[in-house]
């Protein structure tokens, strides 16, 4: 009896293409991954209350305060709903290593009990785009979410954050 998978055929892997987010663009698509951005620099950070973590589910609105929730574009929908936000870090790196190169913060309302969620994905899109052009936006963070952002950053990684702009700290400074 032949095993699937012998014969004559190669047995040489295939190189995997790298999957990674289209952009829609004017100019012409010359193959796979034109005008493609790699996300692989971007990290997804879920402010709650006074705690940061990084969460990579909200990549694709699956963190763990987004799993099973309902999302609507009506903050009317939400009466009961806490302030939560998503921050998009973007890492860069220059001659002297990595550093905080972006930092945009989007905000959401999420109440659990009721299952419902209040965000503007279009916000979220173009906010994740601003990251990835190396800009902050953190003007709509409160005190409490500055200061735990910022707590984050420093013990993820204390190098990275000693060579972020000057433009960050500042806007972090509670």
């Amino acid at each position: 009896m032949e095993q699937q998978g012998q014969g004559g055929g190669s047995t040489e892997p295939k190189p995997k293409k790298s999957l990674s987010l289209n952009v829609v663009s004017n100019k012409e698509h010359r193959g796979f991954g034109a005008g493609s951005i790699d996300l692989s620099a971007v990290s997804p950070v879920v402010i709650d209350g006074n705690e940061a973590v990084i969460d990579v589910g909200a990549m694709h609105a699956k963190s763990k305060i987004e799993k099973g929730i309902k999302f609507s574009p009506n903050k009317e929908d939400v009466p009961n709903g806490r302030p939560c936000w998503i921050v998009w870090v973007a890492v860069d790196r220059n001659d002297e290593g990595a550093f905080y190169g972006g930092a945009t913060a989007c905000d959401m309302l999420v109440d659990t009990e009721a299952r419902r969620g209040w965000k503007l994905l279009a916000d979220h899109v173009n906010r994740l785009d601003y990251a990835i052009k190396r800009r902050f936006m953190l003007d709509n963070l409160g005190p409490e979410q500055k200061a735990a952002l910022k707590q984050l950053l420093m013990d993820h990684n204390q190098e990275w954050w000693d060579r972020s702009p000057d433009t960050l700290k500042q806007a972090l400074e509670a």
